[in-house]
């Protein structure tokens, strides 16, 4: 799953543990109890993500993830420290089952390849340098999705971006593998999800291939998952939907800031209708999408300089739930980045240098403080006036043109972008 790219979460190393357990500190039983530990995790998915009793939950109450996921890394090192250190902890080794049973269960990112590698055969130990390119989603996000589709047996499913086979997997236990197709473009995944996925008794088809493209070779499909965000929904994974089937993608611009839902749906008489959703957290970007961020060079300028200007104002800044402002402001104004990490409203647009910073001073006042040619701040007022205007939408319809672009719209039609149109040689992502 997801990972969430707005605000990724990372494993690093497991609370309370400066490093790898010593190989003369064998683990108690009570410390690698899968079951116990799937029980856990279901039951704080329950209390905090909305699972509720179904199909999903059952199917994650009975998926032993060290299946999938006999192998998982950590980050080892002080925060910041460059390069990168990483440890792939193994299941089959005693010492390290206590911490990977963490990692697996505890519900944030699993991170499962490092620089593109193989997957199958791999020893365990240190690597230095370049990133994760592969990781299991966070499991709150996965469930939540899967819950959205309303799986049920004997659907066809088609599951974008294998990754570790786990939303291949609690489809195959609910729909039954015949009908459940799993594509990722890194054939190291594909081979990996296969032999792991029969390791399981489940037998899905397991493709590599380009994301984008589905597999119209075994369409249509009833449920389409997309396990990682994209700039657009592709025009041939709607082509690929059965009549009353339905479309799962995180659509998000270069900034990893704002994400939507894509929700596609095509009706018993093959209509399509769509919607985008403002939402707080979305699947890690796909391969080969560009992004923008905020270096740590850029966030420390925001926090500590005067900027160019400071002005103080009465008029309150969008609030974090006015989702569908930021979405908005997302696509129409673009190049902006918030920092999450930030106690002040931080946002910076990279591309230029400009920034604001908008502190609150005492009862519904705020320092507001801008630099750079950009004026941000009265772009997102100037913004969250036409917002309001339009209804203040969470949701926006998602058309499909004649031409070929996507542009979401209000309800009432007064607020409106074009999502980008599709890049040539785009492929899908693993993740």
């Amino acid at each position: 799953m997801s990972t969430l790219d707005a605000s990724p979460p990372t494993a690093g190393r497991t609370p309370g543990r400066a490093g790898r357990p010593a190989d003369d500190d064998p683990p108690s039983g009570a410390e690698v109890d899968p079951a116990a530990a799937r029980a856990a995790m279901v039951a704080e998915l329950e209390r905090n993500d909305g699972l509720r009793p179904g199909p999903v939950r059952d199917a994650l109450l009975t998926l032993p993830r060290e299946v999938l996921m006999p192998q998982a890394y950590v980050r080892r090192g002080a925060p910041g420290e460059e390069p990168p250190r990483w440890e792939l902890l193994d299941w089959s080794v005693p010492q390290d089952r206590p911490e990977l049973l963490g990692l697996l269960y505890g519900g944030a990112s699993v991170l499962v390849q490092h620089d593109g590698e193989a997957l199958l055969g791999r020893g365990r130990g240190t690597r230095s340098g370049a990133s994760i390119t592969s990781m299991s989603t966070v499991v709150g996000l996965t469930a939540s999705l899967l819950q959205e589709l309303e799986l049920r047996a004997g659907q066809r499913v088609l599951d974008v971006g294998t990754g570790a086979g786990v939303t291949a997997a609690v489809a195959c236990r609910i729909c039954g593998d015949q009908g459940v197709v799993t594509l990722d473009r890194d054939r190291h995944l594909t081979d990996a999800a296969a032999v792991r996925l029969a390791d399981l008794g489940l037998r899905p088809g397991v493709v590599c291939g380009s994301g984008d493209e589905g597999c119209p070779a075994r369409a249509p499909f009833d449920r389409i998952f997309v396990s990682y965000a994209m700039q657009r929904v592709p025009a041939a994974l709607v082509e690929q939907l059965a009549p009353g089937g339905r479309l799962l993608a995180h659509i998000t611009s270069a900034s990893p800031s704002w994400p939507a839902l894509a929700v596609v749906e095509r009706t018993a008489d093959g209509q399509v209708t769509a919607e985008l959703r403002a939402v707080e957290f979305a699947h890690r970007a796909g391969h080969g999408m560009q992004r923008i961020r905020l270096d740590e060079e850029f966030r420390q300028r925001i926090a500590d300089e005067q900027g160019s200007w400071t002005q103080r104002s009465m008029l309150a800044p969008p609030a974090d739930t006015d989702r569908g402002l930021w979405l908005a402001a997302d696509h129409l104004l673009g190049g902006l980045v918030r920092d999450f990490g930030a106690e002040p409203l931080s946002i910076g647009a990279p591309g230029c240098g400009s920034w604001l910073r908008v502190e609150p001073v005492g009862r519904s006042r705020w320092d507001v403080t801008v630099h750079g040619p950009r004026d941000i701040w009265k772009e997102l007022q100037d913004l969250a006036i036409r917002w309001r205007a339009a209804g203040s939408p969470g949701r926006y319809r998602l058309l499909f043109e004649p031409d070929g672009r996507q542009r979401a719209v209000s309800a009432c039609g007064r607020l409106s972008w074009h999502l980008p149109l599709p890049r040539p040689l785009h492929e899908g992502a693993s993740t």
